[in-house]
């Protein structure tokens, strides 16, 4: 299971997404992405996610502000356990659970 965690936002409720195994999953603020999140700075479908056992690949769906992986831009990416994706000023930690969170 993949876990990913905004950072501490001044003001903001945070989100917590988890990840299946297999999963593949969007990110942004139209109620057809998987995961909303509702700021200006996230595109309507942002970015997508595939979660696989040991690593997690990020695509950046032509988004106005962009997609980071610890940082630097990216139009696709890998993110491993305790990497930091940013979507337009939104940034989250990722992280694993337990395999058996995965059942």
């Amino acid at each position: 299971m993949w876990i990913l965690q905004t950072i501490e936002e001044t003001g903001a409720p945070p989100h917590t997404f988890r990840l299946s195994a297999g999963a593949i999953k969007t990110i942004g603020r139209a109620t057809r992405a998987d995961f909303i999140v509702d700021r200006v700075t996230v595109s309507r479908l942002h970015c997508r996610l595939t979660a696989d056992g040991d690593q997690m690949q990020v695509v950046d769906l032509d988004s106005t502000n962009g997609t980071f992986v610890n940082g630097a831009r990216i139009s696709q990416g890998t993110l491993a356990a305790g990497d930091r994706l940013r979507v337009g000023r939104v940034e989250f930690s990722v992280t694993r659970g337990s395999r058996a969170d995965d059942a």
